[in-house]
């Protein structure tokens, strides 16, 4: 397959550079030090046990028009870096091309051939004003899951810190033959990529956890153990997840795992920052749309209330605001007791 990976971060780097070594004809769109460094040295990866692994010869090119259509398109930016990229993505379509949404939270097709009275309506959360929406033909997305963690150590280099994982679906739930072949891809790349007929129901389990300890996080600059094991934070992510849970459920969504299985799980990472709270250290734009103001924005279109999460939104969104207009990060350090 043909397979252009836009944005060559850790999750692209790692999917690319396993799809490319499987054989598969893989171009990196990559920018500035991290294009060099593919362009001269391939792309390196580093596994969890240390092992090494580098793709070379891989195809990377700055501008999309340099690529070509493809068979298949993963968009492994963060949701709000979506739009930045419109302008070129349309020069990698064919007639048949699919477009896998590798983002987290919830994606601007959501509604799209979901059966029921919101059928086709937009996430104005995701999408203001449907940009992405009409740059991109709902018939050639396919959802998808990430599970895996990996940090891009250095321009090109890739370590995987854990999982293997990116479910895929149709939004019509059906096992079609796109989605099929770029699962057997996959696989034959040493990927695990099940295929649902309920995306949507994989996407809110990780959500679930995403929409409450991600703001908690970056709000208190506490890790996952932390937030789990202080009685109060606990109680704050585990209210914000009954809301979401009865949003999503009143869309027809069924949860395959139990609210406190949802945050054992988040506890049993440990001392682990999320990734919002990264980006607040590191002073980055925060994913709070997709991840939280999208559930706001279901909670009005089901008509459920959902106070927590929106309090717990607005306080995460005025944080955003003001690091961004400071150009500024927060970091806890610790301070020389003995000074």
């Amino acid at each position: 397959m043909k397979i252009a990976i836009v944005g060559a971060g850790a999750i692209g780097g790692y999917l690319g550079a396993r799809l490319a070594l499987a054989g598969e004809d893989v171009t990196f769109i990559a920018r500035n030090r991290n294009l060099q460094a593919i362009r001269s040295q391939g792309l390196r990866l580093i596994t969890p046990d240390g092992q090494t692994a580098v793709a070379s010869g891989v195809r990377a090119v700055e501008h999309m028009g340099e690529a070509g259509p493809q068979d298949a398109v993963l968009l492994t930016l963060k949701a709000h870096q979506v739009v930045d990229v419109l302008p070129g993505l349309r020069t990698l379509f064919g007639p048949d091309t699919a477009v896998v949404t590798m983002t987290n939270g919830l994606p601007w097709w959501y509604f799209h051939r979901l059966a029921g009275p919101h059928e086709g309506r937009p996430l104005e959360s995701v999408d203001p004003g449907g940009r992405i929406a009409a740059a991109i033909e709902p018939e050639r997305i396919i959802g998808s899951v990430v599970y895996p963690a990996a940090t891009l150590l250095a321009p090109g280099v890739v370590q995987v810190i854990e999982g293997n994982r990116f479910t895929l679906g149709e939004p019509d739930g059906s096992r079609s033959p796109r989605v099929e072949r770029l699962a057997a891809a996959l696989m034959a790349a040493g990927f695990k990529a099940p295929v649902s007929r309920d995306i949507r129901s994989e996407i809110w389990v990780k959500l679930w956890g995403n929409l409450s300890f991600n703001p908690i996080s970056a709000l208190t600059h506490a890790t996952l153990e932390d937030i789990c094991r202080f009685g109060p934070t606990r109680e704050l992510a585990a209210a914000m997840m009954r809301e979401a849970q009865a949003v999503a459920e009143q869309l027809g969504v069924v949860f395959k795992v139990t609210l406190d299985q949802r945050i054992a799980g988040a506890e049993a990472v440990g001392a682990h920052k999320t990734s919002m709270l990264q980006d607040v250290e590191h002073g980055r734009v925060l994913e709070l749309e997709a991840l939280v103001g999208s559930v706001v924005e279901l909670g009005r279109i089901t008509g459920l209330p959902v106070p927590a999460i929106t309090a717990v939104h607005a306080l995460a969104q005025l944080l955003s605001r003001t690091l961004m207009a400071h150009r500024g990060r927060l970091r806890i350090e610790a301070t020389d007791a003995g000074a």
